[in-house]
């Protein structure tokens, strides 16, 4: 019997379905690429970090990932994403706001606080890469922290999830681009396995080096959201907080075509839902979610592609 898994709408065995989120935190910065684990993610979230460098956290669910890396560090608003799944929150250190809210509400108040610092048993250094773009860790190891944690309660779904269009009623081409300030970010949507096709910066297509698979999720969706400087007295990492709670311009993309509409926050666990322009709640379509968050006014070039023509 298989069941849908409550991240991607997969379906999977009762015991995948069942597995407690693990969010890890992942580098982004030029030398960190190409990344281990993002393919066999349910969903990615990508935001700014400091420095016009953007971060990504991957959170693992119904897939037990090969290698996972290179692991960083720990930032508020990545938290209280974590938070909507009470997720096993993997990092190494983190910014002060971050780690103070680990150490008072990390013991499954808002996550389960997995710091490098306190189990460096497992994770490991990687010698083809230098410090601090060599930390690695396995989708085994970080069963095993979360069982020792108590990350160990089934997740409940927070989105919905329709089967995918019929081949017919998917477009022809389409692309979706925008830019943080140190990764330009583009999807290209492919029509028959009805996926975003990723690439970033210098680099192009973006692939898993630990799988070798294309990075092409199945749902793209943009936030702008309001970012500052944390004023955390550490002002020369330049740091970033976020405006999590409240709400702000979304694009959502499935299917081949992109929605302009809402995402919606009422809490720092509370779940972030999308709404069309006329507030219905949005559905996503089976499979993974990218989540890029910019700052607000970052601009989005959308350009769907064209019907197929019946014969």
């Amino acid at each position: 019997m298989l069941v849908p898994a409550p991240l991607t709408g997969e379906l999977v065995s009762p015991a995948a379905a069942a597995r407690h989120p693990i969010a890890v935190m992942i580098d982004d910065l030029s030398p960190a690429r190409p990344q281990s684990g993002l393919s066999e993610a349910s969903i990615v979230y990508q935001a700014p970090a400091e420095g016009g460098i953007p971060r990504y956290m991957a959170i693992f669910a119904d897939t037990i990932p090969t290698d996972i890396g290179p692991v960083r560090s720990a930032r508020y608003y990545y938290i209280a994403w974590a938070s909507e799944w009470k997720a096993l929150y993997v990092h190494a250190g983190g910014s002060p706001q971050a780690l103070a809210t680990l150490f008072s509400q990390g013991s499954g108040q808002l996550v389960y606080n997995a710091d490098q610092f306190r189990y460096g048993g497992s994770f490991r250094r990687i010698t083809s890469r230098f410090a601090p773009h060599n930390l690695y860790t396995t989708g085994a190891q970080l069963g095993r922290l979360a069982t020792l944690l108590g990350a160990t309660v089934p997740p409940k779904p927070i989105w919905t999830f329709n089967p995918p269009a019929p081949l017919a009623d998917r477009p022809l081409g389409g692309q979706i681009t925008f830019a943080y300030p140190q990764n330009a970010i583009r999807y290209d949507y492919d029509r028959t396995s009805n996926t975003y096709l990723r690439s970033v910066s210098v680099e192009g297509a973006e692939h898993d080096a630990a799988t070798k698979v294309r990075i092409a999720p199945t749902n793209v969706v943009i936030m702008w959201m309001k970012f500052g400087p944390l004023n955390d007295h550490q002002v020369y990492k330049q740091r970033l907080e976020a405006t999590i709670v409240g709400s702000g311009p979304a694009w959502i993309a499935t299917n081949g075509h992109t929605i302009m509409g809402t995402w919606k926050k009422t809490s720092t666990s509370g779940p972030t839902l999308f709404f069309d322009s006329s507030g219905n709640q949005l559905s996503l379509t089976v499979g993974q979610t990218f989540v890029n968050v910019v700052t607000w006014g970052t601009p989005i070039s959308v350009h769907d592609g064209a019907p197929v023509l019946p014969l």
